[in-house]
């Protein structure tokens, strides 16, 4: 794809973006306010920008007169990216450089890494636990009449150099006819031990040369969504991807809520049956659309936190919440899909993650395989965030975890407006210091309706930074604007009036919510340094971040540094992998050292219930700040601070 550098007047500011990019979006990105309230949708007119050199597509509106159009006015929200330009900010949107300065840097997101198969080959870590043979076999005679599967395991054991081999019943129930079906030309699927404990089985026969129709499925099973996808074993492409909302959501949205549902009479059975239905829809979409033979579907490997997993199983989750939170097990053997209630073949085989305890699962496992946190050197932070946030932190000599419940505000929950990410929540934002008026992106560019996560963590950092708030997270009382006032007894800041919106209300920022996002932070960031103390290390020692889970790909890095919800470091060093749990368990999937890796990498996690850790609740007290009691773990944001204090003298 073509990028084009935008350059912005009058801060001479530039900013490479791709061809297509609204104007817009380039200017937060590059850190340059434009006034905005309607989420980009282009209904409030006030995103004017002048286009002074190059062209856009776009941008022309009612709200822009005839004259405004013969100036080069357009619409930033509307206007798309197609060759170099220069826009100038008019005077609407216009800061001059001394608040300029007093601005926090452009938005920076996590790097973004995926696996890569060929990397695997390349580091001798792809062993397929799942090989399929073809073979050849000699026709019986009156002097050569072993019976079908002694035949085939002696075959197997001499041309392949197989041993200690043995047969699904499945296959013993097919062979005679599929043996004979293309004159004893047969493929034998064979699925091989973690750990060489134990024996090679043959779990499928087809009739001729199936090799190249290898798949398996990889799927995260997680509290809210379960993703699945289908992969190509001989190349390790991903060959169909589908996500659908996890059913059980109609009984709770938390893990708690959900294991509370299952102590009731047949709640563990209907759970059971909920998820599995779920898995079910989500493997008959992916199959159909990649259009693999179904047959070819060896195994299916799977990953979810521990309730999810013990929900998956029927296993009884009621001693996970309950002190000194035990669960049922941590490692699972194989198990035949069918026998879960999966609708696949007779012969696929069940791979479950293990978990390390009640609160750091199968899912939080997968992550830090797929990351590669456990073959590092670097002292690395792994962080997982949804409703609980789950933390790792070690290398490859040794790993520290914990869960701790963040509450539901970094997906939208317990905020006046909170939304998931989904269209008309806004996910990114800017103030004016001067004017307060406010620079509003929703997903989609449509008009707002809610406050999704990473569009909470901006607003609050935002605010803070300028003085709009203070560090308990209190609205300044004496700002001279309109979009601060109270209601109810509550301050609030009103992001969109009612008419910019698609919910006839104004949608406002309370001071309650900010205290949610506090605690929310506060939260994640004492675990953080919980675990640092108990193992005899500080922040200083992190040399790499890893955030995993949808919310990473979205937060802008700065301002969750600014909140006190990372600890302060530079960008570059902080990585996004998307779905961990998924992309552990595709790697698993995919190769046999991942799965004998694993058995390894859980006994070396060691596990602290934070509840049970004295020095937890003194962390987590002085995280109840902006961004902390103790400024001086944040050295670059009180640089800044005293840089505007200069500035205001």
């Amino acid at each position: 794809m073509s990028t084009y550098k935008l350059k912005f007047l009058p801060y001479d500011t530039e900013i490479t973006v791709p061809e297509g990019e609204t104007v817009i979006r380039a200017a937060l990105e590059a850190g340059v306010h434009v006034n905005a309230s309607c989420g980009g949708e282009g209904v409030c007119g006030k995103c004017r920008v002048i286009i002074e050199d190059g062209t856009v597509e776009g941008g022309i509106s009612e709200k822009l007169s005839q004259e405004d159009q013969d100036q080069g006015y357009r619409l930033a929200c509307q206007s798309a990216v197609k060759n170099d330009l220069v826009v100038r900010i008019p005077v609407e949107s216009f800061m001059d450089a001394s608040v300029l300065k007093m601005q926090a840097a452009p938005r920076r997101t996590a790097h973004i890494k995926e696996m890569n198969f060929e990397e695997l080959k390349e580091k001798g870590l792809f062993v397929a636990p799942v090989e399929k043979i073809c073979l050849e076999l000699p026709e019986p005679t009156a002097q050569d009449n072993l019976p079908d599967i002694t035949r085939l395991i002696s075959y197997l054991n001499l041309k392949h150099d197989e041993h200690r081999l043995e047969a699904d019943l499945s296959v013993i129930r097919k062979i005679p006819d599929v043996i004979r079906e293309d004159d004893f030309k047969i493929t034998a699927t064979l699925i091989r031990p973690v750990r060489n404990v134990g024996k090679t089985r043959i779990i499928n026969i087809e009739s001729g040369d199936t090799t190249a129709q290898s798949y398996t499925i990889a799927m995260d099973i997680g509290t809210t969504t379960i993703y699945g996808q289908v992969i190509d074993l001989n190349s390790g492409a991903v060959l169909a991807e589908e996500g659908e909302f996890n059913g059980q959501i109609s009984y709770g949205e938390d893990v708690i809520s959900r294991i509370v549902f299952a102590e009731k009479p047949g709640g563990l059975e209907k759970l059971n049956r909920i998820v599995i239905k779920t898995i079910n829809q989500i493997i008959k979409r992916i199959v159909k659309r990649s259009g693999v033979d179904p047959e070819g579907i060896s195994t299916i490997t799977l990953a979810g936190n521990t309730t999810m997993t013990q929900l998956l199983l029927k296993v009884n989750p009621r001693f996970i919440r309950r002190s000194p939170y035990v669960p049922a097990a941590t490692l699972y053997p194989p198990i035949k899909a069918t026998d879960l209630g999966m609708e696949l073949g007779e012969h696929v085989r069940a791979l479950v993650y293990p978990a390390v305890s009640s609160y750091v699962g199968g899912d939080i496992v997968a992550g830090v395989m797929g990351s590669g946190i456990y073959r590092t050197e670097a002292l690395t932070l792994y962080l997982d965030v949804g409703t609980n946030a789950e933390i790792v932190i070690g290398n490859k000599d040794w790993l520290a975890c914990a869960a701790c419940s963040a509450g539901p505000a970094f997906e939208g929950g317990g905020l006046k407006f909170g939304m998931r990410a989904a269209k008309g929540a806004i996910e990114d934002f800017s103030l004016d210091p001067v004017t307060l008026e406010p620079m509003i992106i929703t997903i989609g560019n449509v008009r707002p309706r809610g406050i999704c996560g990473s569009g909470l963590i901006t607003m609050v950092a935002t605010m803070f930074e300028m003085g709009i708030i203070n560090n308990l997270g209190k609205f300044d009382r004496d700002l001279d604007t309109p979009r601060i006032r109270e209601n109810n007894g509550v301050y609030e800041y009103v992001l969109a009036w009612k008419d910019e919106t698609q919910i006839d209300r104004d949608v406002v920022l309370t001071e309650i919510d900010i205290e949610n996002l506090i605690r929310a932070k506060g939260a994640i960031y004492s675990g953080c340094m919980t675990l640092l103390t108990e193992v005899g290390m500080s922040i200083q020692d992190i040399e790499h971040i890893i955030l995993a889970g949808g919310f990473g790909s979205y937060v802008d890095l700065e301002k969750a540094m600014t909140i006190g919800l990372l600890p302060e470091m530079d960008p570059d060093k902080v990585t996004f992998i998307g779905n961990g749990s998924l992309m552990g368990a595709r790697m698993s999937s995919l190769t046999n050292r991942i799965r004998k890796d694993v058995v390894e990498v859980t006994k070396k996690m060691t596990n602290f219930e934070l509840s049970d850790t004295p020095s937890y609740m003194d962390n987590y007290v002085a995280a109840l700040f902006l961004p902390h009691t103790d400024i001086n773990q944040f050295p670059k944001l009180k640089a800044r601070f005293e840089a505007r204090k200069k500035n205001q003298k």
